[in-house]
């Protein structure tokens, strides 16, 4: 489960190892306050619903999971549900998170504007639960594991990618670099800084 977390954080990395979640990343990047307020929400949403969907993947979705209800239901397959279960858990707790900002942190909701919805259809988010498919974790403990771990890895991202822009507003940068080129450049220079930590053994 150690190995699951760390891994996820630093070596696959959903933002600098997979490329996942790269508009809302690009686009909320601009101020920390903004950006730990997205990062917290992405974190939550996957540390919920990646062990969900692992316990409805095993327990419900692949074939024969329905054995515990009987012989009748081994042979049975609704794993052409899964796609649309995914995403009806994932936009449930985006419902959540939305109506819980909306009401405590109405600064932040503003701030974020039309980010926060969107998370339902955050690929960082719905991949999460799609690796969880591939890795067969073997139980729910390190399908938590893998779901925390995806989220505080793409919540350190985001938050340091924010931290970086900030600094740069005060940096003498090229105007053919300014916005999106230097952010690009940065992007690409913190994967290689992720890439470093493929060598940790644990």
């Amino acid at each position: 489960m150690i190995n699951t977390f760390v891994s996820s954080i630093f070596m696959e990395n959903m933002l600098f190892s997979y490329f996942l979640g790269m508009c809302s990343f690009l686009a909320v990047s601009k101020n920390v306050k903004t950006a730990t307020g997205l990062g917290l929400a992405v974190a939550f949403v996957l540390t919920c619903t990646v062990p969900i969907n692992y316990l409805l993947e095993n327990y419900v979705l692949k074939p024969g999971a329905l054995s515990w209800l009987g012989q009748s239901f081994e042979t049975i397959d609704l794993s052409f549900l899964s796609f649309i279960i995914f995403i009806a858990i994932i936009a449930s707790f985006t419902q959540i998170i939305e109506m819980v900002v909306d009401k405590y942190f109405p600064s932040l909701n503003a701030s974020l504007g039309i980010f926060l919805p969107l998370i339902a259809v955050n690929c960082a988010i719905m991949g999460g639960s799609l690796f969880m498919q591939q890795k067969e974790f073997p139980h729910v403990g390190v399908a938590i594991s893998y779901g925390l771990g995806s989220g505080i890895g793409w919540l350190l991202a985001i938050v340091g990618m924010a931290a970086i822009r900030e600094k740069l507003q005060y940096s003498d940068i090229p105007k053919p670099l300014k916005g999106l080129g230097i952010a690009f450049i940065i992007t690409a220079l913190m994967g290689f800084g992720f890439m470093s930590f493929s060598g940790i053994r644990i």
